[in-house]
């Protein structure tokens, strides 16, 4: 077999904690990315871009954002869908108050807001936590979802209380708005979740990754050993709620087009946590995977009834996700608590050794 490390010897210690290790997972990387960027914007079709590609990206980059606090310090949070919707609502702002700056710069900066609020509502994490840090962060998915409908001054008052995306174009190509095409908004998003991802596997494969699987595992060892236990949780809360704030100015303003406060209630953090239980806590691909399964079950079903030649209404394959996504978190937990990403390492274990035994 071709996947082999024979005769890949590592001779410094920055090679040796390399992230891809092995050369021929740098080559399938470096395929993967050359598809995404190339292959698909050139290949897939305008439906097959909006619909499936670019909510992909942004669901995995929110899980990726829950995956940090949860899988990665032990965190639990319910809050995620208000995290999304700060992140969206300040862009807006930023974007109508300011119109001539790109709205690429206004989506990442709108995460620093995002950031700010993580940070005040992860300060309970440092006197509290399990069950009861959840309830705190599910208040805190309760309050913005109210302030989001209740304060217009996030909606500049507008009478329909949604957000309205204005166009806005980048090197004279319309990025956001109803002249956009797919294929740059697909580009734009791939790009930036490519960035961020590579940033968050730098994270959580570093000093500070380290520190946040410590805490996870034992804070009071972790505490004991020397790592700074409160300011560990509140930058976990701070580079998750980033995350997530990007990850909302992108499901608005490059996806939906616009969307009403109603888009970012508790069923989104509900949904974003299903993905990081059963794509696999504390794995960057588990987030993809998660993202993937949860966001293309429907699609799939769709497709398998139109097959079989079944006219099943949308509310019947709504229900039967329902079902279906609830039976596979139970097996998830039971088989494999670590999710799909810990399926795919042993496949690439045994793909290493074979055809021996594992």
């Amino acid at each position: 077999m071709f996947y082999r490390e024979a005769g890949q010897f590592k001779t410094t210690y920055q090679a040796d904690q390399a992230v891809f290790p092995i050369l021929q997972d740098r080559i399938g990387l470096a395929l993967i990315l050359i598809a995404a960027f190339v292959g698909m914007p050139l290949l897939a079709s305008d439906f097959f871009l909006s619909v499936v590609m670019i909510p992909l990206l942004i669901l995995a980059l929110a899980s990726i954002g829950l995956n940090i606090l949860t899988g990665y310090t032990g965190l639990l949070s319910l809050g995620t869908g208000g995290f999304m919707g700060v992140g969206a609502f300040a862009c807006y702002k930023l974007t109508t108050i300011f119109p001539g700056v790109n709205i690429i710069v206004w989506v990442l900066a709108s995460g620093f807001f995002s950031t700010a609020l993580g940070i005040l509502f992860g300060l309970p994490s440092l006197r509290i936590k399990g069950f009861y840090l959840t309830v705190a962060t599910l208040a805190a998915q309760f309050f913005l979802d109210w302030s989001f409908i209740r304060v217009q001054w996030l909606t500049n008052y507008n009478t329909s209380g949604a957000i309205e995306v204005p166009t806005r174009t980048l090197f004279s190509f319309p990025i956001t708005g109803p002249n956009a095409s797919p294929q740059v908004r697909y580009l734009v998003i791939l790009a930036v979740v490519t960035l961020l991802t590579w940033f968050a596997s730098n994270l959580v494969h570093g000093r500070i990754g380290r520190m946040w699987m410590a805490v996870r595992d034992m804070d009071l060892a972790a505490e004991l050993i020397g790592i700074p236990l409160y300011r560990t949780k509140l930058l976990a809360f701070a580079i998750s709620s980033y995350y997530c704030g990007v990850a909302g100015a992108l499901l608005v303003f490059f996806w939906y087009g616009g969307a009403e406060p109603g888009v970012f209630n508790i069923d989104q953090s509900f949904t974003i946590l299903f993905m990081v239980i059963i794509g696999g806590l504390g794995s960057l691909t588990g987030s993809f995977f998660g993202a993937a399964l949860i966001y293309g079950l429907p699609i799939m079903l769709k497709g398998a009834f139109h097959a079989l030649g079944w006219n099943i209404l949308p509310s019947t394959v709504e229900h039967i996700t329902f079902m279906t996504v609830g039976a596979l978190i139970i097996i998830v937990l039971i088989v494999e608590p670590l999710g799909l990403a810990r399926l795919w390492q042993i496949i690439k274990q045994k793909l290493r050794v074979w055809p021996f035994p594992y």
